[in-house]
């Protein structure tokens, strides 16, 4: 008889049964034990009902039955009429139609090779305690065995769940971290290069040059004539010396005294050549530039030290940024800085951040900073407004994660490490710059670990990583 067949006459003598002990039980008669079912040899045989003949009974308790095999069943523990209990029905007595391993202890024994040993047993919930055996929380769940050869602070995540939180991981690796500062600024002169023109004596301008303001202007150029006293008498007493053939020391004196008044050495070298002191000297321009300044207006009387021509060289400027004072630390002198004028979209200027003021204005809490920038083209003009980019950052490489890789709890930095199949574990690490979309470690990985950078907070909500974190800190209790 094959187990289909067996199978299914089982279930017509048990469904009869049933019928006559309902029947019997309406008319309080009484039947013999349910029991009488084991008389059939091939139904424990058959694994249909468990061989109970020299083997204790086990198992959780799933219902009572009636003492005197009445069709009396109970869910929890009763008593008959006569003060009698009922009789406790064990999971391993009732009958069953699925298969059965042939070895019921040791399917039941937990799956351990001997390779490893559990240490203890860890609160599902992540609370911090711990049982030397098997055990169950208020709510029912399993504690969680921690083995010889795992980490206390690791967790263990399914794969399945790995799937649905869409956790996903990376190589840790080196690279060099770039944080720009963003700051305004405006184009300033270079102060070395800014020349004023001016006469050390009473002088009267006889003309001026076509130059106005704004102007570029040749080094050489002349820019005016003008008549001075003084440098008439200098030059007649340095002719006088010439043409008497005076001592070297009286030459000298004349020469001397003529450069002291700011006559320029080739106006020297001309009365030298003809013998002849002009009326009207001619001022040159003394360096290439734009005209920033012309007070110069011919017939005007000078006196010495009034500024007649202010000239600048803006073949390079300097761009002034404003950058607060909580960005300070990150920008150093030497650092490259692009430039983009407001005036002119889409083009960009790069210098480099020549000087850190050493003051912090009291009503912006800003430092400036000071940056050379070439300008060939004469582009970039004075006081004209830029948007400033300077980037920060040794330039060198450093072991660098996401910034999503980072959590951090307010008094430390923590970063999931994968140790594979499916084991996470939470290391502290020490964090440095940012920048760029990567934060630099300083210590607590290397280059090449892998590191969760994706859902990593939801390992932290569904694997306990709470109790993980506290036993990097605290030793782990122990059994």
């Amino acid at each position: 008889m094959n187990r289909a067949a067996r199978i299914g006459l089982t279930l017509a003598t048990v469904l009869a049964a049933g019928a006559g002990g309902y029947w019997a039980g309406h008319r309080d008669l009484a039947l013999p034990d349910p029991s009488w079912l084991r008389a059939v040899p091939w139904l424990e045989s058959a694994g249909i009902l468990p061989a109970s003949a020299g083997r204790a009974q086990t198992g959780p308790v799933i219902y009572y039955r009636d003492p005197d095999g009445q069709p009396f069943y109970s869910a929890v523990p009763k008593k008959t009429a006569d003060g009698r209990d009922f009789l406790a029905v064990h999971a391993d007595e009732d009958v069953s139609f699925e298969e059965e391993p042939a070895n019921r202890e040791a399917a039941a024994a937990p799956a351990n090779d001997g390779a490893k040993r559990v240490l203890y047993y860890r609160n599902p919930m992540g609370l911090p305690d711990t049982s030397p055996t098997p055990k169950k929380d208020p709510m029912g769940m399993d504690y969680i065995p921690v083995y010889e050869d795992e980490d206390g602070s690791s967790v263990k995540v399914a794969p399945g769940k790995l799937q649905r939180t869409g956790v996903r991981t990376e190589a840790v690796a080196e690279r060099v971290i770039v944080n720009p500062v963003r700051v305004p600024g405006t184009v300033q002169l270079d102060e070395r290069r800014v020349t004023v023109v001016a006469t050390r004596s009473d002088a009267f301008i006889n003309t001026v040059a076509s130059v106005t303001t704004g102007d570029r202007i040749a080094k050489g150029q002349a820019l005016l004539q003008l008549y001075s006293p003084e440098i008439a008498a200098a030059g007649a007493q340095f002719l006088t010396d010439l043409n008497s053939g005076g001592r070297d020391g009286a030459l000298g004196g004349a020469r001397q005294r003529l450069e002291n008044l700011g006559v320029p050495p080739e106006a020297i070298a001309e009365i030298e050549r003809t013998r002849k002191v002009p009326l009207s000297m001619t001022w040159r321009a003394p360096r290439d530039g734009i005209v920033l300044q012309r007070n110069a207006v011919e017939g005007m009387k000078a006196a010495p030290g009034d500024v007649l021509f202010r000239i600048a060289d803006i073949s390079t400027v300097w761009v002034v940024a404003d950058v607060p004072e909580y960005q300070l630390g990150a920008v150093k002198v030497g650092a490259t800085a692009v430039i983009r004028l407001r005036s002119r979209r889409g083009e960009t200027f790069t210098g480099r951040v020549a000087l850190i003021y050493p003051q912090v204005a009291t009503d912006t809490r800003t430092t400036k900073v000071r940056i050379e920038i070439l300008n060939p083209d004469g582009i970039l003009l004075p006081d004209m407004y830029a948007d400033v980019e300077i980037a920060s950052g040794s330039g060198s490489q450093v072991v660098a994660v996401p910034d999503n890789a980072v959590i951090d709890t307010g008094s430390r930095q923590v970063v999931i490490v994968d140790k594979g199949d499916g084991r996470f574990e939470p290391r502290q690490v020490q964090v440095g710059q940012q920048g760029g979309g990567f934060t630099e470690i300083r210590s607590g990985i290397a280059a090449g670990d892998k590191i969760v950078v994706a859902a990593n907070f939801l390992i932290d909500a569904e694997s306990n990583l709470k109790a993980a974190l506290d036993g990097m800190t605290s030793a782990e209790a122990t059994p």
